[in-house]
């Protein structure tokens, strides 16, 4: 046995065995794993491989081979045969003679270096690759070569499908998924800093594996994982929206095209932004339950209650599909309103009437609605399958099933809430002082007013999911929306 170099084996050392040329890509204790150029693997034992009459170590190499080797192993099987096919191919059309020819093979006349240049030899491979099925050209042919001459096998092989390299790097996976561990945790709790997340991480370790068992990274090796395994959880940031983003649903998901008014509609209720003077004098806040159109943007109704029952939500239905002018004393209330109501109105009584009856009256067809406990109750399932509608529940903590009546709430809290006396902000930090000390209104002066606003506003302000196609920046209002749909025909699509 002689060997270029005493001492022992190292990673990419090349070595001759049994008449052949290995790379050694891997060594666990006294084995050796070995690779030929063609990427076929063997598993040595150190001390039979060294005792070999002709092994000797042929020098370190380059760690090139080695790479190519690993990435075969790594690479799914049909990705790294069709590389080794290439190299086959490819070693031919610049030798003369394929990798695995025997011993005295003689060279192709089409590929031989000595008679053919080397244009000739890659449209003579081209069209024999042809023959065999491939659709493959002779520029293709050369571009392989080239990349073959630069970087060997690992330059052929199709990176598309080839494994990237991790995000935590060489990092402990046992650390790693404490720290995933510690994240999710975070989720429903309080904010916290990373050094918490940090000692939350030692403890999960030492219960999963014992008391030092696994060594801790450095303080800033453990801030670089965590910046990484925590983007865009928000662990340190804002809980409320660290919560939001784990309510997200994980698969894509879509909103339903609308083409006629009632089609689709949506409910929801939230705390209304004002205080509002309750009985005996008391100051307190009520709550805002709205049925919103999709086609049209319509507020079909809108009623102000202490608290949403499920009694308030049937009542919201007879509300949408009676007109305002048809309830019984309508009339009567809306004359002796103009002495209660403490502002100067929006509009005059007869026109008032006049916005009233042009609102339109539209019949849902589907109602979608969170799981609040007014609407998943017997009361409001029975009133819809009276009316004959159907009924559709958003799964559990979905906001985004139903953005449009949870932004409509929002603008009227923006549009119609500020101008009242009372009102305190959507935070507590955009809340003023001596809020409670302003002549506040009662619960029915409000429930008068947004009636007479959302007729007299609402309805005639337009919006930006109303655009007119055929009119690029126009918009419509939700009454023009509703007389476009209803004059247009059933199966035209909503913009």
């Amino acid at each position: 046995m002689t060997s270029a170099r005493p001492g022992r084996l190292r990673l990419g050392d090349r070595v001759r065995f049994q008449e052949h040329t290995y790379t050694v890509v891997g060594l666990t204790g006294m084995r050796v794993r070995l690779a030929d150029a063609h990427g076929t693997g063997m598993l040595v034992d150190q001390v039979h491989l060294q005792s070999a009459e002709d092994f000797a170590v042929l020098g370190a190499g380059d760690r090139t081979a080695l790479g190519s080797a690993a990435l075969l192993e790594r690479l799914p099987g049909p990705v790294a045969e069709r590389a080794l096919w290439w190299q086959r191919h490819l070693v031919e059309l610049l030798t003369g003679l394929p990798p695995d020819a025997p011993a005295g093979a003689r060279v192709k006349p089409d590929y031989d270096p000595a008679g053919r240049s080397l244009a000739q030899r890659e449209r003579a491979k081209a069209a024999e690759l042809v023959t065999l099925g491939e659709e493959v050209s002779a520029r293709t042919v050369k571009r392989k070569r080239q990349q073959y001459e630069a970087g060997g096998i690992a330059a052929v092989v199709d990176h598309r499908l080839a494994p990237h390299a991790s995000l935590v790097g060489r990092a402990d996976p046992r650390v790693v998924a404490a720290i995933r561990q510690a994240i999710g945790e975070s989720v429903p709790a309080s904010t916290r800093t990373i050094e918490h997340a940090r000692w939350r991480t030692e403890r999960i370790l030492e219960a999963e594996h014992g008391q030092d068992a696994v060594e801790m990274p450095s303080r800033a090796t453990f801030y670089r994982l965590f910046d990484k395994l925590s983007h865009g959880v928000h662990v340190t940031g804002s809980a409320r929206t660290r919560r939001s983003l784990s309510d997200q649903p994980e698969g894509p998901f879509r909103y339903e095209t609308v083409a006629a008014p009632g089609e689709l509609m949506q409910i929801d209720s939230t705390p209304l932004d004002v205080l509002v003077r309750l009985d005996h004098g008391v100051p307190g806040r009520v709550e805002l339950c709205a049925l919103i159109d999709l086609a049209t943007r319509t507020v079909a109704a809108a009623v102000v209650r202490p608290t949403t029952k499920s009694v308030d939500a049937s009542l919201l239905l007879a509300r949408a599909l009676t007109p305002e002018p048809m309830r019984p004393g309508w009339v009567q209330a809306l004359a002796m309103s103009r002495s209660v109501l403490p502002h100067r109105r929006l509009l005059t009584l007869d026109e008032r009437l006049e916005h009233a009856a042009a609102r339109p009256v539209i019949i849902p067809e589907t109602i979608v609605c969170d799981r609040g406990k007014a609407f998943i109750s017997e009361n409001f399932r029975s009133a819809c399958r009276t009316l004959e509608i159907t009924f559709q529940p958003c799964h559990p903590r979905s906001p985004t099933e139903k953005p449009h009546i949870e932004r409509t709430l929002e603008s009227v809290a923006t549009l119609f809430c500020q101008f009242l006396p009372g009102y305190l902000g959507r935070t507590a930090e955009h809340r003023g002082r001596g809020v409670e000390e302003e002549p506040l209104w009662s619960m029915l002066e409000i429930q008068e007013f947004l009636d007479e606003w959302l007729v007299a506003r609402w309805q005639s302000r337009p919006h930006d999911g109303l655009r007119d196609p055929g009119v690029p920046g126009r918009t419509f209002t939700p009454n023009q929306k509703y007389a476009a749909l209803v004059r247009a025909p059933a199966t035209s699509p909503s913009p």
